[in-house]
C-alpha cells in the first residue's frame, strides 16, 4: 500500500526572521467590512472586481497599510472615499499591495478605500500558499476561497470581518456563499447578492451550474453541489454531515448555521476547507470514508467561524480543536478503541516537530506539514490531556462555555485557559506552560521496590525523566495477584517518588497505562522516525526519507512498517531487487501494522510481474488473498493482478 503523495506544502521549517520582522513592522489596522462587486466570466476564466474596504487604524499616525492580493490579479487603481487615488505598489514575493496615504490616518477613525482589479484565475497560477489551489474558474464550475486572496486581505485568518458581495455571472450559473442571498436578472446575466453581517471569515464563494442534491438528516438540511461520479455519493455525504452536525451541536452548543452547503472543488485544492455555513471538498476526499474529514470541517463552524485565534500563535485553538473533533466523532461512532488508535497516530504526528512550542506557531508556513503537526496534531493531543486532567464533565462544559462566551470574537490561549479554570476550579497555569509555551516531551523511567506490610504490600518507587520544568499528573497501574490498584501521581521535575499500598502481591507496575500523556518510548521513537520519513517521501525527498526509516530500524530491526516504507522508496526508484529484499524483510518482521503482510505480498507480486516471473507473481497474489485482509481494497487489487499481470507505469519522460 503506497501512501498518497499529493502533499504539496514544502517540508521545511521557515522561521523567516526577516519576514517576521517585516510583518511586525506593518501598521496595524482592523478591517470591519468588505463590499465587493465582482463579475466572473467562466468562459474566459477571469474576474473583474471592485472591493470597498472599511477599516479602523489601531496605531497612531499610520501613513501606509499593506493588503494581500493574489498575484494573478492586476490592480488598476485604489481610491479613497472621495475618489482620490492612493499610491499603491505591488510586491510579488509576498503577494502584497502597499498603500501610501498622503495624510497620516487617525487612530480609531474608520477609513474607507476601494480597490479596482481584474485578472485570470484558471487554477494554474502561483498560489499564495505554495502548491495548493484555492481559486479556479472553469467553464462549468468555479471556486474562490479566502486563502486565495481573491480580494484584498489584511490580518489573514485573524482579522474577522463582515461582507456584502454582489457577484455577476452569465445566465445559467449560480453563486453560492456565506450568508443571506438574493438574485437579480439583468439582461443575459444573473447578479447574486450575498450578505454576512457577523464578524467572521465569509469570503469564499462557488460558481455552480447543476442543480444541487438536498439531504435531510438528524434535523440538519445539507445542500450539496457535486459533479460527475462524486454526485453519486452526495446523499451519503449529506447524511453523514447531518449526523456529525447534530452530535457536535449537543457537545459544543448552537452553531452559527443550523444547515450547511457542501461544494466540490477540484484536484490540487485542499482536502477540505470550511467557511461560515459551507464546506469545500476536493474530489478525491469525497466518498464512503469521508467522516474523519467531515468531522474536522464541520467542527470548524464553531472553532474557526464562530470563534477564532487572535493571532496565528494561537492557531492550535482552531486546528487542535478541529483535529480533536475527529477523535470525538470516532469515539462516538466506533467506540473508545477506535479513538485510542487514532489518538496514537495523532501523538506520533505531533512529535515529528518537538523543538517549537505551540505558542510560536506563527513561525511556520501556512498549510505546511510542520504547522499541521504542531497546531493540529499536538494541539489535539494537548486537548486530550486537558480532558484527562479536568475530567470529562468539566472538559465538555469548558468546550461549550468557550463557544458561548467567545462567540463571534477572536480569542487567545489565555482566554481559553481562564474559561477552563473557571469551569474546573483548578489552577491550570502549569499545564499551559508545559504543553503550550514549552517544547519537547518526557520519556519516563520507572524504579520501584516492593515491601511486605501488616495489611499486605507496599510499592515504593521513583519516576524519572529529563525535563526540569515538567509537571503533570500521571496514572500508575499495579497488577497484583488480586485486583489491580491504580493511583494518580504528580510528576514534578526530573524525579518524583510514590508509594502505593496493595492487598494482593504486586506483579508489575505500569506508568501511564492508558497513554494519556504525550511522551517518548522506544516504540514511539520508531513510529516518529517512520512518520518523518513518510513526510519526506510524500515530497519525493527519498534520500532524507531513507535516513529516517533507517533511524527507525536502529531502534527496532523487526519493524515491518520501516522495512515496508524502505521498499516503497526503492520500488519508486525502480530498484526492484532492493525493493524485493525490503518487502521480504517486512514480511519477516513484526507485521505491525497488519496490512504490511497483504500489501507486502501484492508488491512482491508486482516486482515479479515486472521482471517476467509470472508464476512467482501469481503465488504472491494468492498469498495476499489468503490473508483475507482487505485494507485499502487489497483483495480487489490482488484479484485484479491474478487475472492480468501488473505492468510498470511509464515515467513522463518515457512517454
Amino acid at each position: 500500500m503506497f501512501r498518497n503523495r499529493t502533499l504539496a506544502a514544502v517540508l521545511t521549517l521557515v522561521v523567516g526572521a526577516c519576514a517576521a520582522w517585516s510583518q511586525d513592522r506593518r501598521s496595524r489596522i482592523d478591517v470591519e467590512q468588505y463590499v465587493i462587486d465582482a463579475e466572473v466570466s467562466p468562459n474566459t476564466q477571469s474576474l473583474s472586481a471592485k472591493a470597498t474596504v472599511r477599516f479602523v487604524p489601531l496605531d497612531d499616525n499610520i501613513t501606509s497599510a499593506a493588503f494581500e492580493l493574489n498575484n494573478a490579479l492586476n490592480v488598476s487603481r485604489v481610491v479613497d472615499d472621495k475618489g482620490k487615488q492612493i499610491p499603491a505598489s505591488r510586491n510579488q514575493q509576498d503577494f502584497t499591495v502597499r498603500l501610501s496615504f498622503e495624510q497620516p490616518l487617525t487612530k480609531g477613525q474608520p477609513v474607507t478605500i476601494t480597490f479596482f482589479y481584474d485578472g485570470k484565475l484558471s487554477g494554474q497560477e502561483d498560489s499564495p500558499v505554495y502548491g495548493i489551489k484555492f481559486a479556479a474558474i472553469h467553464p462549468d464550475f468555479g471556486f474562490l476561497l479566502y486563502p486565495a486572496r481573491w480580494f484584498p486581505v489584511s490580518g489573514y485568518t485573524t482579522d474577522r470581518f463582515s461582507t456584502d458581495m454582489r457577484v455577476t455571472v452569465p445566465m445559467g450559473y449560480s453563486v453560492v456563499g456565506s450568508g443571506l442571498d438574493s438574485k437579480e436578472t439583468i439582461g443575459d446575466k444573473n447578479k447574486f447578492q450575498i450578505k454576512f453581517d457577523r464578524p467572521s471569515f465569509p469570503g469564499s464563494i462557488a460558481i455552480v451550474k447543476a442543480a444541487p442534491v438536498r439531504s435531510a438528516s438528524e434535523g440538519v438540511n445539507t445542500t450539496l453541489y457535486f459533479r460527475g461520479a462524486e454526485n453519486d455519493t452526495a446523499q451519503l455525504i449529506g447524511e453523514q454531515t447531518g449526523k456529525i452536525m447534530s452530535y457536535f451541536t449537543g457537545m459544543f452548543g448552537l452553531p452559527p448555521y443550523a444547515n450547511l452547503t457542501v461544494v466540490e472543488t477540484e484536484d490540487g485544492a485542499p482536502n477540505g476547507y470550511a467557511a461560515p455555513g459551507m464546506i469545500f471538498m476536493a474530489p478525491h476526499a469525497i466518498g464512503k470514508s469521508s467522516t474523519k474529514l467531515l468531522a474536522n470541517q464541520v467542527s470548524r463552524q464553531w472553532f474557526e467561524e464562530l470563534v477564532s485565534p487572535a493571532t496565528r500563535n494561537h492557531l492550535w485553538l482552531t486546528n487542535g480543536l478541529a483535529a480533536y473533533s475527529e477523535l470525538l466523532w470516532a469515539e462516538h461512532e466506533k467506540g473508545p478503541a477506535a479513538m485510542e488508535q487514532q489518538l496514537h497516530d495523532v501523538m506520533v504526528e505531533s512529535l515529528t516537530i518537538d523543538t517549537v512550542p505551540i505558542i510560536q506557531s506563527s513561525r511556520l508556513e501556512d498549510y505546511s506539514p510542520e504547522l499541521w503537526a504542531l497546531t493540529g496534531g499536538k494541539g489535539a493531543t494537548v486537548i486530550n490531556m486537558l480532558r484527562y486532567v479536568m475530567g470529562d464533565d468539566n472538559f465538555f462544559k469548558t468546550l461549550k462555555a468557550y463557544t458561548q462566551q467567545a462567540a463571534w470574537k477572536s480569542t487567545t490561549t489565555e482566554d481559553f485557559r481562564k474559561i477552563a479554570e473557571n469551569v474546573s476550579g483548578q489552577d491550570l497555569g502549569y499545564f499551559f506552560i508545559q504543553w503550550i509555551e514549552s517544547s519537547g516531551a518526557p520519556e519516563f523511567k520507572l524504579e520501584y521496590t516492593i515491601f511486605r506490610t501488616q495489611k499486605g504490600f507496599r510499592v515504593m518507587g521513583k519516576i524519572a525523566q529529563d525535563l526540569d520544568t515538567f509537571r503533570m499528573p500521571v496514572d500508575l497501574k499495579i497488577e497484583t495477584e488480586g485486583n489491580p490498584e491504580e493511583k494518580r501521581v504528580e510528576v514534578v521535575g526530573t524525579s518524583s517518588e510514590f508509594s502505593v499500598d496493595t492487598f494482593g502481591k504486586p506483579k508489575s507496575v505500569f506508568i501511564d497505562p492508558n497513554n494519556r500523556v504525550l511522551r517518548y518510548s522506544p516504540q514511539v521513537r520508531v513510529a516518529v522516525a517512520i512518520r518523518r520519513g513518510e513526510q519526506y517521501a510524500e515530497l519525493s525527498e527519498f534520500g532524507e526519507a531513507l535516513k529516517q526509516y533507517q533511524k527507525a530500524l536502529e531502534t527496532s530491526r523487526t519493524s515491518s512498517l520501516a522495512h515496508y516504507r524502505i521498499a516503497e522508496v526503492y520500488f519508486l526508484q525502480n530498484n526492484y531487487q532492493q525493493a524485493a529484499n525490503s518487502f521480504r524483510d517486512a514480511l519477516a518482521g513484526d507485521i505491525d501494522p497488519k496490512w504490511t503482510e497483504v500489501w507486502g505480498h501484492i508488491n512482491l507480486g508486482k516486482i515479479f510481474d515486472i521482471t517476467g516471473q509470472r508464476e512467482r507473481a501469481v503465488n504472491e497474489y494468492n498469498l495476499a488473498i489468503r490473508t483475507k485482509d482487505d485494507t485499502q481494497g487489497a483483495q480487489e487489487e490482488a484479484g485484479k493482478y491474478l487475472k492480468t499481470p501488473y505492468e510498470r507505469q511509464k515515467r513522463v519522460e518515457q512517454q
